[in-house]
């Protein structure tokens, strides 16, 4: 920032590649530096294609929601179950994409503020609004068809989550727990994919968001220590803020409360079932879910941002445990 509190605007519109336009938390190597066109980079960029770890983590609810109905309607298991798996990953790359594109239009003037997000494509002038809004209205329309193949109510479901995704990016500007409302946006697809897979909402897959939701609680906090002392300058709320040195509590709480949830949906799911190696195998998938997250615990040091974002990648491990677990169970 300039010494009069102003953003300065930047000189010029330089290549994306350089070296000093990097942001800061991508992934290296990724296939966005390194193979895409330089014209198509900074729409990729605006999309984080250079960093997927957002895109697993909106996949894997889909997948968790997707395999916990194939295991409590067996009826329903088969080539459904891997057109659903198929199209989640699609869709969760798109709508990824454009619901960050939509959080850098209304962040724009913040993210110049912050270190850590002061290079993003919208935030140093490599891409006009119009034409991220253009852009994040192509992913959404695709999105939306991959939706159309699905039944009415996934249908119905995946429309409705237009509105927490739109929500999102103004929550840390009034509650201190903008993670809930990214929680509430990031694991619609557990709702979704299980609709998808067996006709009709339960109480299984509301235990099973509820689970996504104290993860991402736990997770995004972890991500947010990076920013704390950027965001206390401007303004900006978060959990990691308002938990400051007692982070760690806060975090086994959210670990308890995500195993505890997807163990009650697990149970609710196959008891009907009445096969005790598939439930037993299936808890064992939460249990271990949460002996990651416990791991992490165990290597976090709020105060230093480098380990705050491997801990915070390796939380796609975290969730893929869960999905080979269910995928197994499925073979019992």
């Amino acid at each position: 920032m300039s010494e009069t509190g102003q953003r300065p605007e930047p000189e010029n519109r330089r290549s994306a590649g350089d070296d000093d336009r990097a942001i800061a938390d991508r992934a290296e190597g990724n296939w966005v530096d390194t193979h895409a066109p330089a014209d198509l980079q900074p729409y990729l960029r605006l999309s984080r294609a250079d960093r997927p770890i957002g895109t697993w983590l909106l996949l894997l609810p889909c997948w968790w929601g997707a395999l916990l109905g194939a295991l409590a309607s067996p009826d329903s298991r088969g080539w459904l179950t891997l057109w659903i798996f198929v199209a989640c990953a699609m869709g969760a790359f798109l709508m990824r994409g454009a619901g960050c594109t939509w959080n850098d239009i209304t962040d724009r003037d913040i993210d110049g503020m912050v270190d850590r997000t002061r290079n993003r494509p919208l935030a140093s002038g490599q891409v006009e609004v119009r034409e991220a809004l253009i852009w994040m209205g192509f992913q959404a329309l695709a999105a939306f068809f991959i939706l159309l193949t699905f039944n009415s109510a996934a249908i119905a479901l995946g429309i409705l989550a237009l509105l927490p995704v739109a929500i999102y990016p103004f929550a840390k500007r009034f509650t201190w727990w903008p993670q809930i409302f990214l929680g509430i946006a990031f694991n619609w697809g557990a709702l979704l994919a299980w609709t998808a897979q067996t006709g009709s909402l339960a109480l299984p897959a509301v235990f099973l968001y509820m689970a996504g939701i104290a993860w991402t609680l736990f997770y995004d906090t972890i991500y947010a220590h990076q920013d704390r002392e950027d965001d206390e300058l401007i303004g900006v709320k978060s959990t990691a803020r308002l938990f400051g040195e007692n982070t760690l509590n806060w975090l086994r709480g959210f670990l308890v409360a995500s195993v505890l949830l997807m163990s009650l949906a697990i149970i609710f799911a196959l008891a009907p079932l009445a096969n005790p190696l598939v439930m037993s195998l299936s808890l064992a998938g939460a249990w271990a879910f949460g002996a990651h997250m416990n791991w992490q615990l165990g290597k976090l040091d709020i105060n230093k941002p480098d380990i705050c974002l491997r801990l915070f990648r390796s939380n796609r491990d975290a969730g893929l445990i869960v999905v080979l677990i269910f995928a197994a169970a499925l073979f019992v």
